[in-house]
């Protein structure tokens, strides 16, 4: 029987209590457990647990599950994360979409709220919207259920939009979008969005996730400084 209290302790393991425990805390800890990995538990594993959970109930939102999509997740995961960590975190969202039963999101959401810092969630929804455009499409319903996580999430709508102009083709971003400022704004008004955007989302703000969640910080953080680049070069300024 996997001893899940030795997960839990120094603020590491919170996700095998509450609704997020209840969901796949059997699952995780017998993996881990298996694996003999429970005393290098981080805050790495439940960053990329609970990033699972939220995208079990994006590509549930639709209501198809295809394993088109589930390939496509594994090639993320892998890409992001690593392939040890993919094959630990596949059979959770496996059996995450098996379960009849709806995530309760707003309580999952809570939890993670509760127990993460800002920067944390904004990189989770970072990651969601990646996995939810990882078949290259995205139903109404997954960006409904995104802007449904974001609100729970205490994610700032203006910084959603901004995420989810990044993971646009570049030939269809807009800078303005992506500064979280109107075309109209002035020069000034562009000038601090771009401090408060670069302050908001540095990468060292996730250092304690880990190199991967890092260097994904990092490609997310030259997109703004791209944006804002782009904006002074047409302005002049």
């Amino acid at each position: 029987m996997v001893q899940l209290g030795k997960f839990i302790g120094a603020g590491l393991g919170w996700v095998f209590g509450g609704p997020i425990g209840a969901l796949v805390g059997g699952i995780v800890g017998h993996l881990y457990d298996k694996a003999n990995e429970a005393d290098s538990y981080t805050e790495y594993d439940d960053f990329s647990i609970s990033l699972i959970v939220l995208s079990a109930a994006v590509m549930k939102s639709d209501g198809k599950l295809l394993k088109s999509e589930l390939n496509y997740i594994k090639s993320f995961l892998v890409n992001h994360f690593g392939k040890e960590t993919a094959r630990k975190l596949l059979p959770v969202l496996k059996n995450l979409l098996e379960q009849e039963e709806p995530i309760p999101l707003r309580q999952v959401c809570i939890q993670i709220r509760q127990n993460t810092t800002h920067a944390t969630r904004l990189q989770l929804m970072d990651y969601l919207i990646g996995i939810a455009k990882a078949d290259g499409e995205v139903h109404p319903k997954e960006i409904n259920t995104l802007h449904i996580i974001a609100v729970y999430l205490n994610i700032n709508p203006r910084d959603l939009a901004s995420l989810l102009e990044i993971h646009k083709p570049e030939s269809e971003q807009n800078p303005y979008e992506i500064l979280e400022v109107s075309p109209n704004a002035s020069n000034e008004e562009i000038k601090r969005a771009f401090k408060r955007l670069a302050l908001k989302f540095h990468p060292d703000r996730v250092a304690n996730l880990g190199d991967d969640v890092v260097k994904a910080a990092n490609e997310k953080f030259k997109k703004i400084n791209e944006a804002y680049e782009k904006i002074r070069k047409q302005r002049g300024f």
